[in-house]
């Protein structure tokens, strides 16, 4: 059976035959042929000219006549300006479709679970509020990168770093200390991250009206900013935190126990997972270590008022605060320890950071204060920047508690595939509990899918409306897509009919039956392509685009009416692959795909 790299072999062959050169094989270019051209397999001319010495025309012409002759699942040609499109033949096909379906499976496996693994930081939250829309695109491209690295034959250890300390997390806890009253997520009857998350929101309200009572009485803005009451109680708390007092320690984990509960919950809800957790709170330290060190070495400078910073502007940027005067962290100091402690652990060969376009500065610094402190893995950090997610109303702001909350929207996606499904009657032969599975897997899919169809690096409008309808490119037109799939393998079986393990017979291929095989072989490359630009859209488009062509297959010839058993046998074996790779796809994208619908 031909390969592309046999391929590449007897086009490197021919060129020695025909123009008496060497060709390196990595100027051999192969490629699927676009749809408006004829032909299956393109060659690229152009940069096989400079050893023939020939016009592209006149290169393609004579090397596609050598391949025609020698290779014979190759039947014809067709020379367009400088590309060589080959056709071939109906066996050749059929012996790919078939061995297509005698693999174990459609992914590869880690090459030795010993090996460095590559590590994948997701999610990323603070204590001091729920998991909102942004975390959800966050946890979603995190989790799904990881596991097309891991089909890919990565070893991948997914982690999270909890931010759990700093002013952000004292305005929360002062807010209670004020205004609580003793309250509890259980006497709320809220998740422990939601209450936690309205004390923040109450900590801005207070503030702001602090800030505007300054301002009137002859404060500028900044100035007022800075001495507002509540502002200068949270500083001072988290001065006596990293104090270890320990009356605001007990409050502290307190306040974070109930976080965590809620944390988990969502995530379980969401389908993601981590292998490994750090902790702010823990990494800082570290972090502070080594940047004393570092001033200690003369790497870093102290100002007058005991703060320590480190000048960049050798490259070009500024100068970056590491420590402030009153001797607590920043966030870089905590991403500094963080990744020596990571690095210390998994010996990684690449640590990828899942963290919005925002923090494109941060992670710069980051990695140049790390090589600036003698480590050379800091060039292995990649900053995975990706877009904003926003509602077609505009932009969320947590501290207003504007955000839409991701606990609230998994239950407005599913209870929005109860209404949609109610109304197409889709499960109206399914029992309660049966529905209401279904229900879930819709709408988790919906919501999945529509996130990870965009570019990661874009910024999107989420529409749930949209996310959620059965046509189109959407989660629950794949799903339903699939779920048609197994009814067809279901009456398959019911009939009797054989066709797994057995050989396909020779016949002649319609045009949707050869279009389909030639989706089902794009998807090694498509999932090579996703794993080296870490994006999980690729697959997701490829799914899409997969489970329309069988429809239309599906719409336009009969799967088990086809009057030949040979030619039914095909179909059915294309039905199954197209199934498989679909399922396939979906988990890689953390989408369960049903088997009813």
């Amino acid at each position: 059976m031909i390969t592309d790299t046999i391929l590449a072999e007897s086009i490197i062959k021919g060129c020695n035959h025909l123009f008496g050169v060497s060709v390196p094989a990595d100027v051999i270019q192969i490629q699927q042929t676009r749809k408006e051209f004829n032909g299956d397999k393109t060659i690229v001319i152009f940069p096989l000219v400079r050893y023939s010495k020939k016009s592209p025309e006149e290169t393609a012409r004579k090397l596609g006549l050598y391949l025609e002759e020698n290779i014979t699942e190759i039947t014809g040609f067709d020379v367009v300006k400088g590309f060589l499109n080959l056709d071939f033949s109906d066996g050749f096909w059929l012996g790919q479709l078939q061995d297509l379906a005698l693999r174990d499976t459609l992914i590869k496996t880690a090459a030795g679970m010993a090996s460095d693994p590559v590590m994948v930081e997701y999610s990323s939250p603070n204590t001091n509020k729920p998991l909102h829309l942004g975390h959800i695109r966050n946890n979603l491209i995190g989790y799904s990168v990881s596991k097309i690295l891991e089909a890919n034959g990565y070893r991948v250890i997914k982690t999270n770093i909890v931010n759990d300390r700093g002013i952000h997390i004292c305005k929360s806890m002062l807010a209670w200390q004020k205004w609580g009253e003793g309250e509890t997520p259980e006497i709320a009857g809220l998740k422990g991250d939601h209450l936690v998350g309205d004390y923040y929101v109450r900590f801005d309200i207070e503030y702001k009206q602090e800030v505007e009572d300054l301002m009137e009485q002859g404060m500028g803005k900044e100035e007022a900013q800075n001495s507002a009451p509540l502002m200068k109680e949270a500083r001072r708390m988290l001065l006596k935190w990293e104090q270890g007092d320990p009356g605001i320690m007990q409050l502290w984990n307190d306040m974070n126990a109930w976080v965590y509960a809620g944390f988990d919950e969502t995530y379980r809800n969401l389908g993601v997972s981590f292998d490994k957790i750090y902790y702010e709170s823990e990494t800082y330290k570290e972090g502070k270590k080594l940047v004393q060190e570092s001033l200690e070495k003369g790497i870093l400078y102290q100002r007058e008022d005991g703060s320590i910073w480190t000048d960049l502007s050798d490259q070009g940027l500024d100068e970056k605060l590491l420590v402030r005067s009153d001797g607590t962290a920043v966030y870089m100091t905590q991403d500094i320890g963080t990744a020596v402690i990571r690095y210390s652990d998994y010996h990684f060969r690449k640590h990828i950071y899942v963290v919005g376009n925002e923090q494109n500065y941060h992670f710069q610094v980051l990695k140049i204060i790390l090589q600036k402190m003698g480590y050379d893995w800091a060039e292995d950090l990649f900053h995975m920047s990706y877009g904003m997610v926003e509602l077609p109303e505009g932009k969320m702001k947590s501290r207003e508690g504007t955000v839409v909350d991701a606990d609230d929207l998994i239950d407005e996606m599913v209870l929005t595939a109860r209404e949609m499904s109610m109304e197409l009657g889709k499960l109206d032969e399914y029992s309660d509990a049966e529905k209401e599975k279904i229900y879930r897997i819709i709408g988790l899919g919906a919501l999945k899918y529509f996130i990870l169809k965009v570019d990661p690096k874009k910024n999107m409008t989420f529409d749930p409306r949209e996310s959620i309808d059965f046509n189109g490119n959407t989660g629950p037109f794949i799903q339903y897509t699939h779920a048609r799939i197994h009814s067809v393998l279901r009456k398959a079986q019911e009939r009797n009919l054989e066709w797994i393990n057995k050989p396909l017979a020779r016949v002649e291929l319609l045009e949707k039956e050869k279009a389909l095989i030639k989706w089902l072989l794009q998807f090694d490359d498509i999932l090579t392509e996703a794993g080296e630009s870490l994006s999980p859209a690729l697959i997701a488009n490829y799914t899409y685009e997969l489970s329309k062509e069988f429809n239309q297959f599906y719409h336009d010839h009969s799967i088990l009416g086809a009057e030949k058993a040979a030619i039914r046998h095909l179909r059915i074996l294309l039905t199954q692959m197209t199934g498989r790779i679909i399922k396939t796809g979906m988990e890689l994208l953390g989408i369960e795909v049903p088997e009813r619908m």
